[in-house]
C-alpha cells in the first residue's frame, strides 16, 4: 500500500517528509518521491527515485528552504518499478500523489486527449493529466469537477503551482488521516504514525469532501461546496510504540509485545469473570436472535477467523462459516437478517474486506468489525465495532495483530455462548480466567527463543516445508506456514494431519521440515502417528507440544514444549513458537523481516 505524507507550515518541509516516509516504509514500497514549492514560491520542485527513502534522500538539496510539500512512497500496481512511474507526477500547474487505482484511466485518456502529455506507464499521472486540462486557477472548482469522473479508490494530495503554500485533497476509499498542530502547521498522511512526533490528535479525511490545507489550519467542505466540521480523534500510544526501541527488527519487538497487547484488549471486556461489552457501545441484542455466524477477513485476519470457528463450532456449538473476503464478494451470500457477520481487519483499511462487509449490509444489519485501528473505514462503515488495542504493528508480518484477533474471537465466543443458551455461567467463568492467563503464558513461551533461533539452522537452506496438526493445532498451523513464507521465502504449506494419506505425504522426502503441533488431548495420540509417518520418510520433524518430554526421541528431531494449558487455550503459546521459527528463518537466510518483497502491510487496492 502506498504512502503519503504531506505538510504546510512553520517548519522546512524537507525533514518531515523524508521522516515520515520513512516512518511509511513499514507498508511496503518499491520507489518514493517528493515535490515542493521552492523557497515557496510559485515554482514546484521535484525529488523522485526508484528505491528506497535513504535513496530519495540522496537526491535531495542539502539545504531546503521550502515550507509546503507532498511526498509518497510506491508500491507498483500501474507500470514497472522505475523513475518515471514513481510519484509525485506533474502536469502543467499540477503536481500530485496517489495511493488506489483509476480503474477507467483509458477511457479518460482518450475522451480528454490525455495521451499526448504523458511520460510514465502509471494511472497516477493521467489523473495528474485531468486535474490540469480541467484548471482554470482555482482548485476547489477543479477538484469538484475532475474527482466525479473517476472510477475506482484514490486518495489525492495536489499541490497547484500557482497557490504557493497550499495543499489539497480528496479520497474515496483509500486511507487519509490529517491534523493540525498550533505552533507546527497542518499535516496529511495515510497513516497517523507519520506524524505521530507533532500530534497525537487526527481526523479521518472523509470521503469525496474537499480538503484545503494552509500553515495556518485545515478546512474541510463537500462537493457542493458546504462547510464542513472537523471531529479529531487521539491516540492512546506515543511515539515510542512505533519505534524499535532497540530491538533488531519491529517484527520480533512486536512478538514480544504480544502479553501486553492481549492484557488490554481482553481485560476491560472481562467483568465478574464474565464478558463484558457496555463500554464497545455492544448490546447483548446484537447476538440474541443469531442463527449463525460469518467471518470475513483475508490473510492472517483469516486465519484468526479460522481459529474462532473452530472454537466456536467445538465448545459452544455455534455454526461458523469463515469466508475469503476476495472471494466472498462475488458469490452469492448464504446469510440472511440472522446471521451475525464479522469482518476482521488490522488496519480497518483493507479493500476486499470492506467490500464484503458491504455486501453482507445489503442482507443483515448485523455486522461487527474487528479493527485495531480508530476510526478506520470498515470500524466506521460496521453496525458495531470491537476494538483490538493492539497497539501499531510496523512490521509486514502481522504477530501481535493475530494474537489479539484471537482472544477477540474468544472473548466474543463466551458472550455469544452465554447470549444463546449455548453454556453456564460458570463455564464462561472458567473458560475466561483461562484467558486471563494468557500473557503469562505467552511471557513464559517467550522464554524458548533462543531455542527457536538454534533449530531454524536447518531450515535456512530448505525450499519446501510443512506444518501438520488437527483441529486448533491445524488452524493456527495455517497461520504459521504463511509467517514462515511470507518473510522467508521458504515455500510452506499447512496440512491436516489425517489428510497426509490422502496424497500429501507424496512431497515429504529426506530431510524436510516438518512443524508438527500436538496439543489437543483430544487427538493427541492421531497426530504422533501422523509423525511417525513423516518421519518414517526421512523429515526434519519440529514438534511443539505439552510434553515435558518425549520418552521416544525417535519421532522428531527438536522438542519445544510450551507451558501445559487446557486445549482451547494452546494456540497462543504455540503461534509464538510459529512466529520465531519464521522470524529466525528469515534472518538465517539475510532477509530483512520487516519488509519482505513484494508485500505490503494493508491491501487498500484490489
Amino acid at each position: 500500500m502506498c504512502g503519503i505524507i504531506g505538510f504546510t507550515g512553520k517548519r522546512r518541509a524537507q525533514e518531515i517528509l523524508l521522516n515520515g516516509l520513512a516512518r511509511l516504509e513499514y507498508r511496503g514500497y518499491d520507489s518514493a518521491g517528493i515535490a515542493y514549492f521552492r523557497d515557496d514560491q510559485a515554482h514546484v520542485s521535484i525529488r523522485k527515485t526508484a528505491g528506497k527513502v535513504h535513496d530519495l534522500r540522496a537526491v535531495c538539496d542539502k539545504d531546503n528552504e521550502s515550507h509546503c510539500g507532498i511526498g509518497h512512497t510506491r508500491w507498483a500496481t500501474h507500470g514497472g518499478v522505475s523513475t518515471a512511474n514513481a510519484h509525485p507526477h506533474r502536469i502543467g500547474k499540477v503536481s500530485l500523489i496517489h495511493n488506489g487505482i483509476i480503474e477507467n484511466y483509458h477511457e479518460l485518456c482518450s475522451k480528454y486527449d490525455l495521451t499526448s502529455t504523458l511520460m510514465s506507464e502509471t494511472d497516477t499521472e493521467v489523473a495528474a493529466a485531468l486535474f490540469n486540462k480541467l484548471y482554470d486557477g482555482d482548485p476547489i472548482a477543479c477538484i469538484k469537477k475532475a474527482t466525479p469522473l473517476f472510477v475506482g479508490s484514490f486518495a489525492f494530495c495536489i499541490l497547484f503551482s500557482d497557490h504557493p503554500g497550499e495543499i489539497f485533497a480528496i479520497r474515496n476509499v483509500s486511507p487519509m488521516v490529517a491534523t493540525y498542530a498550533e505552533g507546527d502547521g497542518a499535516f496529511i498522511a495515510s497513516d497517523l504514525t507519520a506524524f505521530i512526533d507533532y500530534s497525537k490528535n487526527y481526523f479521518i479525511v472523509p470521503e469525496y469532501q474537499i480538503l484545503h490545507m494552509t500553515k495556518d489550519g485545515i478546512d474541510l467542505q463537500d462537493l457542493n461546496g458546504k462547510p464542513q466540521e472537523i471531529t479529531y480523534l487521539s491516540v492512546d500510544w506515543d511515539v515510542t510504540a512505533a519505534e524499535k526501541e532497540g530491538y533488531a527488527h519491529y517484527m520480533i519487538k512486536e512478538i514480544h509485545e504480544q502479553p501486553q497487547a492481549i492484557h488490554r484488549t481482553i481485560d476491560a471486556r472481562i467483568k465478574d469473570s464474565l464478558p463484558y461489552f457496555e463500554d464497545d457501545g455492544i448490546p447483548d441484542s446484537l447476538f440474541s436472535d443469531v442463527s449463525d455466524i460469518t467471518i470475513i477477513a483475508c490473510g492472517t485476519a483469516m486465519y484468526a477467523g479460522m481459529v474462532g470457528k473452530t472454537l466456536m463450532q467445538n465448545k459452544f456449538g455455534i455454526g461458523v462459516n469463515v469466508v475469503v473476503a476476495s472471494e466472498f464478494r462475488y458469490e452469492r451470500p448464504v446469510i440472511s437478517e440472522h446471521t451475525l457477520v464479522i469482518a476482521v481487519s488490522q488496519s480497518g483499511e483493507t479493500i476486499d474486506t470492506l467490500e464484503a462487509l458491504w455486501l453482507a449490509k445489503k442482507h443483515t444489519e448485523k455486522t461487527l468489525a474487528v479493527v485495531n485501528v480508530k476510526g478506520s473505514t470498515i470500524a466506521r462503515e460496521s453496525h458495531y465495532v470491537f476494538y483490538t488495542h493492539a497497539g501499531p504493528e510496523i512490521a509486514v508480518a502481522s504477530t501481535k495483530a493475530y494474537s489479539v484477533q484471537v482472544a477477540s474471537m474468544y472473548l466474543l465466543a463466551a458472550k455469544l455462548g452465554l447470549v444463546l443458551g449455548k453454556t453456564s455461567e460458570d463455564a464462561v467463568k472458567e473458560f475466561l480466567d483461562g484467558l486471563r492467563c494468557v500473557p503469562d503464558l505467552i511471557e513464559k513461551t517467550l522464554s524458548l527463543e533462543s531455542r527457536a533461533s538454534a533449530l531454524t539452522k536447518r531450515m535456512i537452506n530448505a525450499e519446501h516445508a510443512f506444518y501438520i496438526g488437527r483441529g486448533l493445532d491445524y488452524t493456527l498451523s495455517m497461520e504459521g506456514a504463511l509467517k514462515l513464507k511470507e518473510i522467508s521465502y521458504i515455500h510452506a504449506e499447512a496440512y491436516a494431519a489425517g489428510e497426509l494419506k490422502h496424497g500429501t505425504i507424496a512431497l515429504v522426502s529426506e530431510g524436510v521440515p516438518v512443524i508438527a503441533v500436538a496439543t489437543q488431548s483430544g487427538v493427541y495420540s492421531k497426530v504422533i502417528s501422523n509423525i511417525r509417518e513423516v518421519k518414517a520418510r526421512g523429515a526434519y520433524v519440529i514438534l511443539i507440544s505439552k510434553d515435558r518430554k518425549i520418552s521416544d526421541k525417535s519421532i522428531c528431531d527438536i522438542h519445544l514444549s510450551i507451558p501445559d494449558v487446557r486445549d482451547e487455550l494452546a494456540v497462543f503459546p504455540s503461534v509464538v513458537i510459529c512466529q520465531l521459527i519464521a522470524y529466525y528463518a528469515s534472518i538465517g537466510r539475510g532477509i530483512n523481516p520487516d519488509q519482505p518483497r513484494n508485500l505490503a502491510k494493508s491491501v487498500t487496492v484490489e
